[in-house]
């Protein structure tokens, strides 16, 4: 079996890439067990640090139609498309992310399309496409209504890959991701950065910044339970697929407070006070308009699952990345 992951040099996608190569199996579109024999690793940057034969580590534009050409081939069983712009860049810099967000993924559903392949796809959406008046848990039939960029971009792939896989064109299913936290590393340009900031900073000794209020709740996932539910999405058949291609995930509700408090229980008064209230309006309006919590009946039919206590969430990024300078 033959897979592209696009994003390949991001958090979750060399995350997926390593549970991959460790799974060493996936079942194809027949439903058969079939063994990975190559997993092409796109991004913009290289993906370093993978030294198994079966990675194959390709980098370039992934807007560019030939460079499509040489990365989507007949020969490709299954794609997982992570590449994207984060939402407050997609919002700063709307060409930039109209072009990553959007075009590039027309294009890569359109090269498959004219190749007639039909694999499997596997994409990552976002609680983003809603907003607006919200009841208090969201459930699966809720009208999408994006208050931001990002989140149209998302929700137009969305309509996009329903559409193609309807026409049977390609064997998709996106699924709407809650906010992935802890991730480790540097904040990056997500209105969302700050809920993995108010973690990981204060437990390496650092400042962090919270720039919405403390009843703000967030629908989140651990990384690891990112991974599991992508794998497992790959694995459904598209029979099992009767109520739709996009599936919201269940997720974590949980307020910002009730997340300090979680981090205050595990690393004590001294860590938890180095987080500091500063009111961002952008960021309160972007995340502000996000669902705090789901039904996700679809989901849990389907058999994807979810975190259930915060506390466990911080212990499996202590365990992952132990503290530096606590």
């Amino acid at each position: 079996m033959n897979i592209l992951v696009t994003g390949a040099a991001g958090f979750l996608g060399r995350r997926l890439i390593e549970a991959l190569l460790l799974r060493g199996a996936l079942t194809d579109r027949q439903g058969a067990t079939q063994s990975i024999s190559k997993i092409v690793a796109f991004d913009v940057v290289p993906l370093n640090g993978l030294d198994d034969p079966r990675v194959e580590v390709v980098c370039g534009d992934i807007a560019d139609p030939q460079v499509l050409e040489t990365l989507v081939t007949a020969d490709v069983d299954s794609i997982f498309h992570l590449a994207a712009v984060v939402s407050s860049q997609a919002e700063q810099d709307f060409e930039l992310g109209m072009r990553i967000n959007f075009i590039a993924t027309q294009q890569l559903l359109e090269r498959i399309r004219k190749i007639g392949s039909c694999p499997k796809w596997v994409m990552t959406s976002s609680v983003a496409v809603f907003g607006g008046q919200l009841p208090a848990q969201v459930e699966d039939h809720h009208v999408w209504a994006p208050q931001s960029s990002y989140g149209t971009q998302k929700a137009m792939n969305d309509l996009l890959l329903a559409d193609y896989s309807r026409r049977g064109f390609v064997d998709g299913r996106s699924l709407r991701m809650p906010t992935i936290v802890v991730r480790p590393g540097k904040p990056n340009l997500a209105a969302s950065s700050f809920a993995s900031g108010i973690i990981r900073e204060p437990l390496n000794g650092q400042e962090s910044v919270c720039p919405v209020p403390l009843d703000t709740r967030l629908w989140l996932m651990s990384p690891a339970q990112a991974i599991v539910n992508l794998i497992h999405g790959h694995e459904l058949s598209a029979a099992q697929l009767a109520q739709g291609r996009v599936i919201n995930m269940p997720g974590l509700s949980i307020t910002v407070e009730q997340m300090i408090d979680a981090l205050r229980r595990t690393a004590g008064d001294e860590v938890a006070n180095r987080i500091r209230l500063e009111p961002n309006p952008a960021i309160e309006r972007i995340v502000g308009s996000w669902p705090g919590s789901f039904t996700a009946a679809y989901a849990q039919q389907l058999g994807f699952t979810a975190d259930h206590d915060f506390t466990d969430v911080i212990g499996q990024f202590i365990a992952e990345y132990p503290p530096q300078g606590r």
